[in-house]
Formats: C-alpha cells, structure tokens, sequence
C-alpha cells in the first residue's frame, strides 16, 4: 500500500481547496525546499503557480506528497524506485486516493462527532 505507515502521526489535511507550499511542508513532514525538489523529480506533482510564482498545493497534491514520502522514508525506495513504483500504479493510483480521502473524511467526521 502506498501510505505512509505513520499516516495516523501525520495532521489532517484540512477541507481548503489550495495549500501554500509551508502548509504542506507541515503536514507531509517534509521541508520546503525537498517538495520543490521533489516537483522536478515527480512529473505527478504539479502544483499551481501564481504571482510572484508562488506555489499552491490541492488537496490530491498532498495525498501524492504523502504517498511519494512513504515510499521514499518508509519503504526505502530510491528516487528512481519510486517513480518507478508511482508509474506502475498509476490504475490504482485514482483508487487509493479515493481510499485515503475516505479515511480522512471519516477521521474528520470522527473529531466533529467528538466535538458534539
């Protein structure tokens, strides 16, 4: 599986539309300047870019960020392993997506539940 196997430490990625490239810094536990590395290595990473070039994450970026991380610290891919291994699943990349969105959405509900 593609997710981190410290997804459950990592924050929830809030319900916004774009991110700036700090915000998924932190939720990825990552450093900036190793996401933007990463955005030349990884043609799946694209984020918008505006004014100034500022980048702007969406929510799919993060989760691609998420799961080029587990491969890369968790797994102990190489660079090379990785995109290898993002290109082979690209059929069941839409569906683990769609898998961790769920989790999420369900571990968001979960905090609201709690909250009331």
């Amino acid at each position: 599986m593609l997710e981190p196997s410290n997804n459950n430490e990592l924050p929830v990625i809030p319900g916004k539309r774009y991110f700036a490239i700090g915000e998924v810094a932190e939720l990825c536990a990552v450093k900036a300047h190793v996401l933007r590395y990463w955005e030349q290595e990884f043609p799946h990473l694209s984020p918008v870019k505006r004014r100034g070039n500022r980048r702007y994450y969406q929510r799919a970026d993060v989760i691609t960020i998420r799961q080029i991380r587990s491969l890369l610290y968790d797994q102990g891919y190489t660079i090379g392993g990785a995109k290898q291994q993002l290109s082979s699943v690209e059929a069941k990349d839409d569906i683990s997506q769609y898998k961790q969105l769920i989790r999420q959405m369900i571990r968001e509900l979960e905090e609201v539940l709690a909250v009331m």
